[in-house]
């Protein structure tokens, strides 16, 4: 009896042995890795912007009814305002490196006076600038949907140039309207907030210089202007990227 309970308890242990030999072995199999999204910078964008700006303007007399006189300055004013305008461009990337084209076309109300300094305060210079553009080349450093850029090129200002009375506000002469050519330099930061979608904080210089103005009134010349400007401005700008999906790295 004892031999036969015995092979009883081999038989079950072998065939349990042969049956746990049979199951396959068992495998965890871990889930991919993560991909961390990498942003675009790439493509053509547009967009607007508005924001705050402010000029400064100084004016030299350099003739007076036509007859030159030595240069006599009558004093420098700034003009200020809001601007609102909009740009468009094209960025590529290379890796974290950005580089871009963009122009940049603003309306603005930027304007300012000084009583001069040759009349005892009875004449007033205005300066009014109404409109600019920027042209410009963009070097930048992307930290993914992060971007910090560099820009300079040209500049150009819509300006418009008045002698007033400085009892009763009348225009006495004018200049009229004028385009001035300068260049500009600027920063900005921008935020990538969805996939086509950005918005900056820019701030620019512009370094206008000086230029000759003849002055009238009834077309009859009153006096020459050599007026020297440069310009600040701050705005906050949203693009929209056309196309350049989400790139994707491990």
């Amino acid at each position: 009896m004892k031999k036969l309970v015995i092979a009883a308890s081999l038989v079950v242990f072998g065939t349990t042995a042969a049956s746990a030999a049979d199951l396959a072995p068992s495998y965890y199999k871990a889930p991919p890795p993560m991909l961390s999204p990498l942003y675009n910078w790439s493509g053509f964008y547009a967009g607007i912007n508005g924001g705050w700006g402010t000029s400064h303007n100084c004016w030299t007399r350099t003739a007076t009814a036509g007859a030159a006189i030595l240069p006599v300055s009558e004093g420098c004013h700034n003009a200020s305002g809001g601007t609102v305008g909009g740009q468009i461009g094209y960025r590529w990337q290379a890796g974290p490196w950005v580089f871009g084209l963009e122009a940049q076309g603003n309306w603005a109300d930027f304007s300012g006076s000084n009583p001069s300094l040759l009349f005892g305060g009875l004449a007033t210079n205005r300066t009014k600038i109404d409109a600019f553009g920027l042209f410009t080349g963009q070097v930048g450093y992307a930290w993914n949907n992060v971007l910090a850029y560099v820009k300079g090129g040209a500049a150009v200002t819509d300006n418009r140039y008045d002698g007033l009375s400085t009892i009763g506000g009348f225009v006495t002469d004018t200049a009229g309207s004028n385009t001035k050519w300068g260049g500009t330099v600027g920063a900005g930061i921008e935020y990538g907030f969805a996939p086509n979608w950005s918005a900056a904080v820019e701030y620019d210089h512009l370094f206008m210089g000086s230029d000759n103005y003849a002055f009238n009134t009834a077309g009859l010349a009153t006096r020459n202007e050599s007026i020297k400007q440069d310009a600040d401005l701050v705005t906050v700008r949203v693009n929209y990227r056309f196309g350049g999906p989400i790139v994707a790295r491990y």
